[in-house]
């Protein structure tokens, strides 16, 4: 088992998100309602992490992850100059759909209804195999403290708790995929703190 208490957060909602379209590797900026979530986030997680000293911070390098890192570090104190960037916490890498509008993929291709993996079906996507095999890489590196606050993406988010908690396939999957909770995995449990 993962001895780490980890506190998983996903960037609060982005232009992209917004219009609906896929992001993926690319970038959009937090919209104002993004901007709320993440500073509720922080209000919310400063009630769970009492001394910063005692934490570390990864975040994806993904400026809507690092936008949103960074503003829970000012809501709990945390240094911005010790937000450590880990490639391995980046998105799932979408291929050709990155910035295609969701409806627009699903209406063109009708056979996606239904398939909770249906992001795995984009022409050039990341395999679920290399997604995988990075947030394992990352949960099992001695180097990362027990204590560590993490924000990352909605489906490399949705991949590193299936990780953790050792869902079967679809499991992982059909989870959801927040932007206003936050969730702690600790002791092979995952639990939902909602903040808005």
């Amino acid at each position: 088992m993962i001895k780490k208490t980890i506190y998983l957060l996903r960037h609060g909602q982005t232009q992209f998100n917004a219009e609906l379209r896929l992001q993926g590797r690319c970038n959009s900026p937090l919209t104002a309602l993004g901007e709320l979530q993440a500073q509720a986030v922080g209000e919310v997680l400063k009630q769970h992490v009492y001394s910063v000293d005692e934490w570390a911070f990864h975040v994806s390098p993904l400026g809507r992850a690092v936008q949103t890192a960074e503003i829970i570090c000012q809501q709990i104190g945390f240094p911005v100059a010790r937000l450590q960037k880990d490639a391995r916490l980046i998105e799932f890498g979408l291929g050709d759909w990155e910035q295609q509008r969701v409806p627009d993929i699903k209406q063109s291709q009708p056979e996606l209804s239904g398939i909770v993996d249906w992001y795995t079906y984009a022409p050039n996507a990341e395999s679920f195999t290399s997604i995988s095999g990075r947030l394992k890489d990352w949960l099992n590196d001695p180097s990362i403290p027990e204590r560590v606050i993490v924000v990352s993406h909605a489906l490399s988010g949705a991949v590193f708790r299936g990780i953790y908690a050792d869902l079967d396939y679809q499991a992982l999957w059909a989870q959801e995929m927040p932007q206003d909770a936050f969730f702690k995995l600790d002791d092979g449990k995952v639990i939902k703190i909602q903040c808005l």
